[in-house]
C-alpha cells in the first residue's frame, strides 16, 4: 500500500510537470516580454520614465533588472533568464509553503491534495506566467497560509513570517488594485478572531493579539517605504508620465463596469466565486478557506475595476478560486471519510485534484493551445525575419501591437528605441476623424500626449537612426477617408523626412514590413 501511496503522490505532481513545460515554451508572454525589454534599455543607459514612458509603477521594471543583467553577463538570453527569476520565485514560494504548512492540523486529504495542487497553482498561468497579477498570486500564497496560522493561534518563526509577509507585500505593491486583497484577508482575520473570542478566548486578549500582530503593520511598512521612493527616486512618474497618458490608458478597453462580468473570461470566474464564497461560511470549511475565500474575493475586485476583462486580470481568481475549490472538497472528504478510509484515499484524491485543476486551467486561445501553434505561426515568421535581418540592433517599431512585436524583439536580442512600449497613445489620441476632415492632425491640433508621440519618434529617429524600422499595416486607428499610414504620418516631420530616404524594403509578413538602413 506504501508503494501505490508514494505512486500517485508522485503521479500527482505530472499536471505542474505538464504546465512547467508550456510556460517553458515559447512564446513568451506579450506583455512580460515588453517590460524585460524597457527594463534592458534602462540597464543600458536610458531614463525611465523619461526615455521610457509606461503607466506601470517601478516596481516590475525594478524587479526585471534581475533578468536584464543576468542576460547581459550571462550566455542566456532574456527571456530565458527571465523564467530562471520566475521558476526561482515558484521554487521559493513552493518551500515557504510547505514550512509554513508544518504543523498545522490537517487532515490526510486536504494534506495531499495541497501538497498536489500548490506546485500547479505556481505555474497554471501557463501563457500569462510573468504578469503581474501571477507573480503577486505566487507571491501571496505563503502569506494566505500564514493568515490561517494566525486566526488559528499557531505561531511561527520569525524569519519565515517576516520573509511571508515582505514576499506579499512586495507582490500586492504591484498594482494599486492588489492592495484589495491583503484588505480582505486582513479583514476576515480580524472577524475570525472576534468569533473565536466567544469560545474560550477573551475579547480583550483578541483585540490584544490584533494590534500587536506584526503583519499588517509590516505590510504598511513596506507600501509606504515603496510608496516614498517613487517619489525619491522615480518623481518623473507622478509629475510626467501620469498626467500624459492615463486618460487614453484607462480607455484602453471595450468593456464596461456591467460587461466585464459576463466576458468570456471573468464570466466563468464569477460563477464559481459566487458558489465558492459561500460554501466557505461553512463552520467546518477552516480558516485557510475563508482567508482564500477572502483573497477570492479582492482578486475579483482588482480585476473588476480594470473593466479589461483580460485573461491576466482574472488570472489571480482561476489561481486562487481553484485553490479554494480544492480545500474544501478536501475539507469535506476528511469530514465524510472514516479515518482510515481517509489515509488511504487520500494518495488517489489528491492526484484528482491536480488533474481537474489542470483541465479547468486549460482556457479557449491562451496555453497550450500558443505553445501548440507556435510553429509557423505569424509571430514565429516574423521573429525569424528580426533574427535574420536586425539580430541584436537597434529597432524603431511603429506599431500598435504589443504581439506579436513582442516577444519576436526580445527572442531576436533587439532593443526597440520608441519611447513607449507601442503606439497606442497615438492610437488612443485617434480615436475620432479629425473635424476639418483631414486625414491627419495638424501639429497645432494635437493633444499634448499626440505631440508627445510625433514629436519624439521624429527627433530621436533623427538623432539615432535604428538599423531597421518595422511597420504595421494594420494601424488600430479609425479609418477617415483613408487608412492611416504611420510612414507618411510621420513623414510630415522634416526630420523623420530627411531620415526616411535612407531606408528600403527588406521583408515582408502578414502585416508587417520591415526596413534596413542603407549605410
Amino acid at each position: 500500500m506504501a508503494g501505490k501511496a508514494r505512486f500517485f503522490r508522485l503521479a500527482a505532481l505530472l499536471p505542474a510537470l505538464a504546465y512547467l513545460l508550456v510556460v517553458l515554451s515559447p512564446p513568451l508572454n506579450h506583455d512580460v516580454s515588453a517590460v524585460l525589454n524597457f527594463s534592458e534599455r534602462w540597464l543600458a543607459g536610458e531614463d525611465l520614465y523619461t526615455d521610457l514612458i509606461d503607466v506601470n509603477p517601478p516596481l516590475i521594471f525594478v524587479l526585471n533588472l534581475l533578468p536584464a543583467w543576468i542576460a547581459d553577463h550571462t550566455p542566456l538570453d532574456g527571456p530565458r533568464a527571465l523564467q530562471l527569476c520566475l521558476l526561482a520565485l515558484a521554487g521559493v514560494v513552493w518551500a515557504m509553503s510547505a514550512r509554513i504548512r508544518r504543523g498545522r492540523n490537517e487532515g490526510p486529504v486536504e494534506a495531499a491534495v495541497l501538497s498536489a495542487v500548490v506546485p500547479l497553482y505556481l505555474v497554471i498561468a501557463g501563457y500569462d506566467f510573468g504578469q503581474r497579477e501571477h507573480i503577486m498570486a505566487c507571491a501571496a500564497l505563503p502569506y494566505f497560509l500564514l493568515a490561517a496560522r494566525r486566526v488559528e493561534g499557531q505561531p511561527t518563526r520569525w524569519p519565515l513570517l517576516l520573509s511571508s509577509t515582505i514576499l506579499a507585500g512586495l507582490g500586492f505593491a504591484l498594482k494599486p488594485h492588489f492592495l484589495a486583497i491583503p484588505a480582505f484577508v486582513e479583514l476576515v482575520v480580524l472577524l475570525e478572531r472576534q468569533r473565536l473570542a466567544g469560545h474560550g478566548v477573551s475579547r480583550l486578549e483578541t483585540l490584544a493579539r490584533s494590534i500587536v500582530d506584526p503583519v499588517p503593520w509590516l505590510l504598511a511598512a513596506v507600501w509606504a517605504a515603496y510608496l516614498a521612493s517613487i517619489f525619491i527616486f522615480f518623481d518623473d512618474y507622478f509629475g510626467y508620465v501620469v498626467p500624459l497618458v492615463w486618460d487614453y490608458y484607462l480607455d484602453n478597453g471595450n468593456l464596461n463596469r456591467f460587461s466585464v462580468l459576463v466576458s468570456d473570461d471573468m464570466g466563468p470566474m464569477v460563477l464559481l466565486m459566487l458558489v465558492l464564497v459561500p460554501a466557505s461560511l461553512r463552520l467546518r470549511a477552516g480558516a485557510l478557506s475563508r482567508i482564500l475565500a477572502a483573497a477570492l474575493l479582492g482578486a475579483f475586485l482588482s480585476a473588476w475595476v480594470q473593466h479589461k476583462g483580460w485573461t491576466y486580470h482574472v488570472l489571480p481568481m482561476l489561481m486562487i478560486g481553484t485553490l479554494l475549490a480544492c480545500v474544501l472538497a478536501a475539507r469535506f472528504a476528511d469530514d465524510a471519510l472514516p479515518p482510515a478510509r481517509g489515509r488511504l484515499s487520500a494518495p488517489l484524491l489528491g492526484l484528482a485534484a491536480a488533474a481537474m485543476v489542470a483541465v479547468y486551467g486549460v482556457r479557449g486561445g491562451e496555453a497550450p493551445w500558443r505553445e501548440i501553434g507556435w510553429d509557423g505561426s505569424r509571430a514565429e515568421r516574423l521573429t525569424e525575419m528580426l533574427q535574420q535581418e536586425a539580430y541584436g540592433e537597434r529597432l524603431l517599431v511603429l506599431s500598435p501591437d504589443i504581439f506579436p512585436v513582442y516577444p519576436a524583439i526580445n527572442y531576436a536580442t533587439a532593443q526597440s528605441t520608441l519611447r513607449t512600449m507601442n503606439l497606442w497613445l497615438l492610437e488612443g489620441t485617434n480615436r475620432t476623424c479629425p473635424a476639418n476632415g483631414a486625414r491627419y492632425h495638424e501639429t497645432w491640433e494635437m493633444s499634448r500626449a499626440e505631440f508627445f508621440v510625433y514629436r519624439t519618434v521624429a527627433e530621436d529617429f533623427a538623432e539615432a537612426p535604428p538599423a531597421a524600422v518595422l511597420v504595421s499595416t494594420n494601424p488600430g486607428i479609425p479609418w477617415c477617408g483613408k487608412e492611416f499610414d504611420f510612414i507618411e504620418y510621420f513623414s510630415r516631420h522634416p526630420l523623420f523626412a530627411d531620415t526616411w530616404t535612407r531606408y528600403r524594403l527588406k521583408g515582408e509578413i502578414e502585416g508587417y514590413k520591415l526596413y534596413v538602413r542603407e549605410d
